[in-house]
């Protein structure tokens, strides 16, 4: 089957952006959405030698975006080649990943510029995940709220080493996690949100006070709730409390049960709500990988079946698969497959300003498309109007001309 051609999927449930379509069909056209149609409104003619999909039984959505991860099957970000991006695109849409911003860790400014630089001068390839920028984690953060983040090159933050570096990356940093209580006068945020940049507090030891004064300057998300920051305490409820009370933020989330234990992954969708949540993966190199033996960020990690660890015990990232936090929200919460769009394209898509073309199905926007079951289990990934991804072949699914 030529995977290029023009694809015509049929008889699906559609989440489009303002409806569910019962019985729908879409046409996948030069990697753009061409047309989305109602139960029996087919198109009157289809481009020549178009594929068809029959999709009875499955949905299709939005391709996941993924606004954190450092790596995956043996690749990192870090590692500043060509070959490690490709790697991490190629295997991402096997969880249902289409687009996603390559996230750098704290490290020597050498390394963190070849990093910058390798994702400037990276062309995407249509069938792959898209690089749609950096999430640039660190330097300018919290000692104390490190993490898995290497201590010796944390710095407070310096707006004219952020400015280098961004014309390095090409203007392709959308977000930058560090620590709002470092930036007193909030010069360094005020800067960095005029010029479009998503600053998201992460890393920190900011008091609720503090987050709220964070976020008249220009804060708007944090960086994986829960982990790397200050908890709820009954006389001060620090960072994690902002992101439930301040409605101007939008928090990461890493669902793996593991950062935040299933309990508490439910109290924080009771409280903040599928509208101002961002599924993240922050994987590492380890993904697809067998327990064993990897690094972060020059340090040595420890992987076992459901965790990637420092020496000292410190979570070092995840092992996560997007395709796996969205079903772990579906089974613990009272999420439905729109609130599970909402946290995994939607979301994402608007926190970064590329809602225009990607996050939703409609006419126009690029062909980043899933096809999946009721469980979320991805049968097809689309990138761009190609297929990237496709599983099990005893899923029902016809395909035809």
């Amino acid at each position: 089957m030529d995977k290029t051609l023009p694809m015509f999927i049929k008889n699906a449930t559609i989440f489009t952006e303002t409806t569910i379509i019962k019985d729908g069909s879409l046409l996948l056209d030069g990697g753009k959405i061409s047309s989305v149609h109602q139960h029996g409104d087919f198109p009157s003619c289809l481009p020549e030698a178009t594929q068809v999909i029959d999709a009875n039984g499955l949905s299709v959505i939005p391709g996941f975006i993924d606004g954190h991860i450092h790596g995956a099957n043996g690749s990192d970000v870090m590692d500043a080649t060509e070959a490690a991006i490709d790697t991490m695109s190629k295997t991402l849409p096997k969880e249902g990943t289409t687009s996603y911003l390559a996230t750098t860790i704290t490290q020597s400014p050498e390394q963190t510029e070849a990093a910058l630089r390798n994702i400037r001068d990276y062309v995407n390839k249509i069938g792959q995940a898209e690089v749609v920028g950096v999430h640039l984690e660190g330097p300018f953060i919290e000692k104390k709220k490190a993490g898995a983040q290497p201590l010796q090159y944390i710095k407070d933050p310096d707006i004219d080493v952020f400015n280098r570096w961004q014309e390095l990356s090409g203007n392709k940093i959308k977000t930058i996690t560090m620590a709002p209580e470092l930036d007193s006068n909030g010069a360094f945020i005020k800067k960095l949100a005029a010029d479009g940049v998503n600053v998201s507090a992460g890393h920190t030891n900011a008091t609720f006070s503090m987050m709220q004064q964070a976020v008249k300057h220009g804060v708007k998300q944090v960086t994986h709730l829960c982990n790397a920051m200050n908890g709820i305490h009954h006389r001060d409820i620090g960072t994690v409390g902002a992101a439930m009370q301040l409605k101007e933020i939008r928090a990461e989330l890493i669902a793996d049960g593991i950062h935040v234990v299933p309990e508490m992954l439910q109290l924080i969708y009771q409280n903040i709500g599928s509208k101002r949540l961002l599924l993240i993966t922050d994987a590492m190199r380890a993904k697809c990988l067998p327990a064993g033996e990897y690094e972060l960020g020059g340090q040595p990690v420890h992987v076992s079946t459901d965790r990637a660890v420092l020496e000292n015990g410190t979570l070092a990232g995840s092992i996560l698969k997007m395709q796996e936090g969205a079903q772990n929200m579906l089974r613990l919460t009272e999420a439905s497959m729109h609130n599970i769009i909402e946290m995994t394209a939607v979301n994402p898509a608007k926190q970064i300003n590329i809602y225009d073309r990607k996050g939703s199905i409609a006419p126009g926007k690029d062909a980043d498309v899933l096809i999946v079951d009721e469980q979320l289990d991805i049968k097809y990934t689309f990138c761009r109007g190609k297929i990237a991804f496709k599983g099990d072949r005893e899923n029902g699914i016809n395909e035809g001309s």
